[in-house]
């Protein structure tokens, strides 16, 4: 599949969509087992914030279950060719208010590899006309196709800062 024109998302979505180098199914694919795998190696790390107002290791991985959701939702409506316009999400107040603090990592781990399995079936079952459906997320046009890459690079993006800023292995 060919990467998303810029006149198909937003502004904001060249940060995810830029770091998607390489079939976006097998990204994603391998990403339910990478993206564990690496919270796993730093279970040890799990209520760890490299600085005050920052997110735990299990904050910031609920904050990437919780993108996987509105991503599948938003990915959804629009395949499915519902015009609804879709609200944004504040992923601090998401997180404030989710205890990820409080659940345990091997959980939200689970949680990841049984939330991307089953959305995977999805994405993979989208034809070139409902990748290419367009709708309104946050005020904002973007198609299908692009929400697949965001969804992607979204997690690239924050197994960089899990790198640079917690210092991840």
């Amino acid at each position: 599949m060919n990467r998303p024109q810029p006149n198909e998302y937003p502004a904001w979505g060249e940060t995810y969509i830029s770091k998607v180098n390489g079939d976006v199914f097998e990204i994603l694919n391998d990403q339910t087992q990478s993206l564990p795998a690496l919270f796993r190696a730093n279970a040890d790390k799990a209520d760890y914030a490299y600085a005050e107002g920052k997110w735990t290791l299990k904050e910031m991985l609920g904050h990437i279950i919780d993108a996987e959701r509105v991503f599948a939702y938003r990915i959804t409506c629009f395949a499915r060719n519902d015009q609804q316009p879709l609200p944004g999400f504040e992923e601090n107040d998401y997180v404030l208010n989710a205890r990820f603090a409080q659940r345990d990592l091997e959980d939200l781990i689970e949680e990841f590899i049984a939330l991307r399995k089953a959305n995977l079936y999805l994405f993979k079952s989208l034809n070139e006309e409902e990748l290419n459906r367009n709708g309104i997320a946050s005020g904002r046009e973007i198609n299908v196709k692009s929400i697949l890459f965001i969804a992607a690079g979204h997690i690239i993006h924050h197994i960089s800062i899990l790198k640079e800023r917690y210092h991840v292995v």
